[in-house]
Order: structure tokens, then C-alpha cells, then sequence
């Protein structure tokens, strides 16, 4: 099945010139459009990562199929490139996604005290920006969306309906927001008084770097003081909470639910899995990457993988996974060695009786 038609075929030539590669089969074979290679029709482009993935053996043609070596048995034209996955992403992104258009600006947009706003913008009715907005080229501000006083915007940024970006804070250039995320709310930060929680205004920003993307439903704190950051190219999922002067390194992969507290500083290339949490105070080091629902309680040096609450070494956390359905017959022969202990202590402790002398 077709997911992003295209009224103009592509041929395999065109896709030979953008991505090079060694070509096999009809430079004219045609594709209209993108699919995966389970659903992958004759007019479709799909990739192979692995040849286990192929059908065996493979009568169905498919349009184009991106591979990582010259397949012999599979009919369908093919393009060899280094990375399958790669090409197909950047075939997919010049050739089948939409194009948005140039909308101008809404008439019933909000607009502050001494906005700026670059050239080619599209900013949706709804829009509201506060006073000394500075918004970039290209630009794309969907309904709803709310930038506060004295926030930056960058060039070709993309905010998607009811992004929040408060203010004081800069986001770089090529950042996509998507929907329901919050950027600068305020930081959790209380001092207790006499049984009683007082506020410590949160007077810092946010900064985000170039070619970040923020899921939906993610939430990023603007700092105590300073600013909480987000380097360049890091990419999160939804549902994400980022605390108050958190640093978030450059090309992070955040999945889905991931809680960073107050103060921690994550390194480059670090990637968190679903649910993991970190606690405040802690210093990861680069390519560190943390399983799913791990909890990670203290500061963890480079090049590690880690997993378990509180996490330990991977392969650490997967033999100890393999011991807990065991767990219930070890209790029961422990159970059964210490009565047998207990039997054998109570006999040592119990004088012998002095044996009679026998009578002549």
C-alpha cells in the first residue's frame, strides 16, 4: 500500500542521481510512491536491511527496493547503496513528503509591542505572540500556538497546534515542536518554611539548539537561573519531562517518558530508553545508553550500557533477570537447609548420656 502518493513518477535514474549507488535493473522502472517492504506493491519504494526480511522466495515485484548488496534472485529493480535505511529516508524526504506552502500571516493573529518577523513566514489564525518576539524566515506557526515576551524563534522552525513557548526563551534553527509541548514552563523548585512550600521564582530560559525535534506532550522547565539546554540535533518523544537546568547533549535520543531531574547533565550521544528515569545532580557521560525503566541514581562514566532500578552494568541487570523466576524454589531449599542446619546445631548442642559400665 502506496502511504505518500506522488503524481509524477520516479524513476530508478532520478534516485540513481540524487543518491548514487550501484543501479540494477531499468534506469525507467518507475515508483509513485513509499511503503514498507511488507506492504510494498509495483509502484512503491521500499529498503532492505536485512535479506531475512525478503519473501523466499520473492515473486513480487516491487517498484524500487533499496539494498545493501546486489540481490541475484529478487526481480525487482534495485539501487545498492551503503545504508538502506539512510537513502530511503532522504528519498522519502525529497521526493514524497509534502511541500507546505508559503500561508503569509493570519489576519487575526495576536501580536505584541516591537515583534519581529522574517520573510516567508506562515503563521496560522490563532497565533499569539508576545512583546519583542523575534520569528525567523520560513517560519511555521499552526493555530494555537503561544510564544511569550522576548522568546526567539529561528529560521525554518515548525511549531505544530498549541505549542507553548514562554517567556525568555530561544529556540534554533530547524527545530520542529509538535503538538502539547510546553517550553519554559516553570521549574519545580520549593524551599519548605514552617510546614509550608515557598516558590523560588524560576527567573531563567530555555535554549534550544539547531535541528532539534520536541515530541508531543513534552514538557522543558526554563531554569532556576541560566538556562536549561538542549544541544544541537538531539531528538526527544512524547510524554518527555525535562527539569529545571537540565542539559541534554548534543544528538540525545529520548524515548518516550523519559524524567530527568533539576540539574543533570547529559553528554553527546546519549540514548534513554522508554520510562527511564534520572535523578537531580548527576553528570552522564557520552554514548551512555540506559534501558528501559531503569532508574539511574548516580552519575555514570562514558561508553556504558546500563539497566535496572538502580541501574547496573547490562549484562549485570540481564543475569540477575535471569535468576528471579527461580527465586521462589531457591527460597524453599534455603528454607530446607537452614531446618536441616537448625536439626544438626540442636544435635551438637544436646549432651550425650554417660554410657553405664557393664557388670561383671
Amino acid at each position: 500500500m502506496t502511504t505518500a502518493p506522488r503524481r509524477t513518477p520516479l524513476t530508478l535514474r532520478q534516485l540513481h542521481e540524487y543518491l548514487g549507488g550501484e543501479l540494477i535493473g531499468s534506469p525507467d522502472a518507475t515508483v509513485t510512491g513509499v511503503a514498507s517492504l511488507e506492504e510494498a506493491g509495483p509502484g512503491d519504494l521500499a529498503f532492505l536491511t536485512s535479506e531475512r526480511q525478503l519473501k523466499a522466495p520473492q515473486r513480487a515485484a516491487i517498484g524500487v527496493l533499496l539494498v545493501g548488496r546486489r540481490l541475484s534472485d529478487c526481480p525487482s529493480p534495485q539501487l545498492v547503496v551503503d545504508n538502506p535505511g539512510y537513502a530511503f529516508a532522504r528519498a522519502a524526504q525529497e521526493f514524497f513528503a509534502p511541500r507546505a506552502r508559503v500561508r503569509g500571516i493570519a489576519q487575526d493573529m495576536t501580536r505584541g509591542e516591537d515583534v519581529v518577523i522574517g520573510p516567508d513566514v506562515s503563521i496560522w489564525p490563532g497565533v499569539t505572540l508576545g512583546d519583542r518576539v523575534s520569528i525567523g524566515a520560513r517560519v511555521t506557526l499552526y493555530p494555537g500556538v503561544f510564544i511569550g515576551d522576548d522568546s526567539v524563534i529561528g529560521d525554518d522552525a515548525l511549531l505544530y497546534p498549541n505549542v507553548v513557548i514562554r517567556e525568555g526563551c530561544r529556540l534554533g534553527a530547524r527545530v520542529i515542536v509538535h503538538s502539547g509541548t510546553v517550553i519554559g514552563s516553570d521549574g519545580f523548585g520549593y524551599v519548605q518554611y514552617q510546614g509550608r512550600h515557598q516558590k523560588i521564582p524560576q527567573l531563567g530560559g530555555v535554549l534550544i539548539e539547531d535541528d532539534v525535534e520536541l515530541g508531543a506532550n513534552v514538557c522543558v522547565d526554563r531554569a532556576t537561573f541560566g538556562n536549561t539546554v538542549i544541544k544541537r540535533g538531539a531528538k526527544i518523544d512524547n510524554l518527555v519531562q525535562i527539569a529545571h537546568n537540565v542539559v541534554v547533549g548534543e544528538h540525545n535520543i529520548l524515548v518516550a517518558q523519559v524524567g530527568i531531574a533539576g540539574s543533570t547533565t547529559l553528554g553527546r550521544y546519549v540514548m534513554i530508553g522508554g520510562q527511564a528515569g534520572l535523578a537531580d545532580h548527576l553528570q552522564i557521560g557520552d554514548q551512555v545508553m540506559i534501558a528501559a525503566k531503569s532508574g539511574v541514581t548516580r552519575s555514570l562514566e562514558p561508553n556504558q550500557v546500563v539497566s535496572g532500578a538502580p541501574v547496573m552494568p547490562h549484562a549485570a541487570f540481564l543475569k540477575a533477570q535471569a535468576v528471579i523466576p527461580q527465586l521462589p524454589e531457591l527460597r524453599q531449599r534455603v528454607r530446607a537447609l537452614e531446618e536441616r542446619l537448625a536439626t544438626l546445631e540442636q544435635a551438637r548442642r544436646t549432651p550425650a548420656k554417660p554410657r553405664q559400665p557393664r557388670r561383671p
